[in-house]
């Protein structure tokens, strides 16, 4: 399964444009030529650039204080993908950095998920056992002020990394509560993205809470213990995704193909033809065929929901929880030559069957509703908003419709339990009506895949102590 390339075939897919943009002769026919059949790579809006550099002189020459070129030029390239999805952002040099350190699953910060929202930050989640998840954060907490200054006075998500040891206070509103403070104290950071145990003799347990380069190698090292425990075989699986905010994509891959004997995983599909990918599992199924729950909620998004969608679509496992976050789309980072990158949305996510998740989301096949005894400490006081479908400017789903429910959180270990139940005797929670369940689509005709994908994130995609949710 080839799964590396396609951020630098993307790069080179995109590249004539950069170049045509530089020195494109003025008879270029206009960019907005409805009749036009020309391709984006050999087009360049030349009247539409003239009014940028004029805006961009006016500025430099007339604002009330001297404006630095650099700074100015950062903020015009962020306003070009301000209007775009929530995904798509540019990262400078520093942020790339820290972008690509998650994958390593080691940094210096606090440890949790966030979307930039109307001025605020979003938590989508707390990573496991870390100090923003000890410091009581979660999700759908927002953040509107760090050390007492406004999210939109500064850097968002550098005041939330810093040294081992240092102190970071958070100003947090919740729900109807009346916004409050939380000092955090930073660590480094080392996210175990899989944990696991035994729940009873035979019935094993592994909670992944993000995917991350050595996930899939992780996985195989609990499953593998896990059956040791057992005397060689399990009997059964529950495998704890809430809460699971994304990742590499090529990892959520490695845990379905290690479940699949056979089927499809997902398949990516974009505007051009290097963004179409299809992954399909290769023989072998280490639960040799024992059941297996995977347990989801709102907080489940991007690369966890492809592992949701391909579990249940080859009929592999069944989804118990609430209706997942609904981030489908897959997230491109494509470097510059100055050291900054721009993160862009190249294409959406589509389980074996052909559904899209985008906005939609995975509905589960029992659905759990929230302990009452942990809502009142566990759950955020609103959770109606905390989806993808409400993000401003998100990408609109092949199947969003309007009055569709948001998922929620399921804190816990109560929906462990019921997993555990409908593990051994399948069937034994209630079922939810099967009017409920999204129409089937065709299965998409197969493309044959490019070098490959990478992904990288967490929101796929959030990352810690930046902005998204695409990890």
């Amino acid at each position: 399964m080839r799964v590396a390339g396609l951020a630098a075939a993307l790069l080179f897919a995109l590249s004539p444009a950069v170049g045509l943009a530089q020195g494109a002769p003025d008879k270029t026919p206009g960019a907005d030529d409805p009749d036009a059949k020309e391709s984006v790579t050999s087009r360049v809006p030349l009247e539409e650039i003239r009014r940028f550099v004029a805006v961009y002189n006016a500025v430099r020459a007339a604002y009330v204080d001297p404006v630095d070129d650099r700074k100015l030029m950062q903020s015009a390239v962020r306003g070009l993908l301000l209007d775009l999805d929530p995904h798509s952002t540019y990262f400078d040099k520093a942020d790339a950095e820290a972008f690509d350190e998650q994958a390593t699953g080691a940094y210096e910060g606090i440890g949790v998920e966030l979307l930039q929202q109307d001025g605020v930050l979003k938590v989508v989640s707390p990573i496991d056992d870390t100090p923003a998840a000890r410091a009581g954060l979660r999700a759908n907490d927002l953040i509107v002020a760090i050390d007492g200054k406004p999210i939109d006075a500064i850097e968002a998500m550098e005041p939330l990394r810093g040294p081992a040891g240092s102190q970071v206070v958070l100003t947090i509103e919740r729900g109807e509560e009346k916004p409050f403070d939380v000092t955090v104290t930073r660590e480094t950071i080392r996210v175990t993205s899989v944990r696991s145990k035994m729940l009873e003799p035979g019935y094993g347990y592994v909670r992944i809470s993000t995917f991350q380069a050595d996930t899939g190698a992780d996985f195989q090292k609990h499953l593998a213990q896990l059956q040791a425990q057992a005397g060689g075989r399990l009997k059964g699986l529950v495998l704890d995704l809430r809460s699971n905010p994304g990742g590499l994509l090529t990892a959520a891959v490695q845990v379905a193909d290690d479940l699949l004997e056979k089927g499809g995983i997902v398949s990516t599909r974009g505007r051009i033809s290097v963004s179409d990918a299809k992954f399909e599992a290769t023989p072998g199924d280490l639960m040799k065929g024992a059941p297996v729950v995977a347990l989801v909620d709102a907080g489940s998004a991007s690369a966890s929901e492809v592992l949701a969608g391909a579990l249940h679509d080859n009929r592999r496992a069944r989804i118990i929880g609430s209706r997942t976050f609904g981030k489908g789309s897959v997230q491109t980072v494509l470097p510059l030559d100055n050291g900054d990158s721009v993160k862009l949305t190249t294409a959406r996510y589509y389980t074996p069957s052909g559904r899209s998740i985008q906005a939609t989301g995975i509905v589960p096949d029992v659905e759990l509703a929230p302990d009452p005894a942990n809502a009142a400490k566990d759950m955020p006081a609103a959770l109606a908003d905390f989806s993808e479908a409400k993000l401003p400017g998100h990408l609109r789903g092949d199947d969003e419709g309007a009055g569709v429910a948001s998922g929620v959180v399921l804190p816990g270990d109560g929906p462990i339990q019921s997993a555990l139940r409908e593990l051994k005797q399948p069937g034994s929670l209630a079922a939810r009506p099967a009017a409920a369940r999204p129409a089937t689509a065709a299965k998409p005709e197969a493309k044959a895949p490019p070098a490959g994908v990478t992904v990288p994130t967490k929101p796929e995609d959030a990352k810690p102590e930046t902005v998204d949710s695409d990890k």
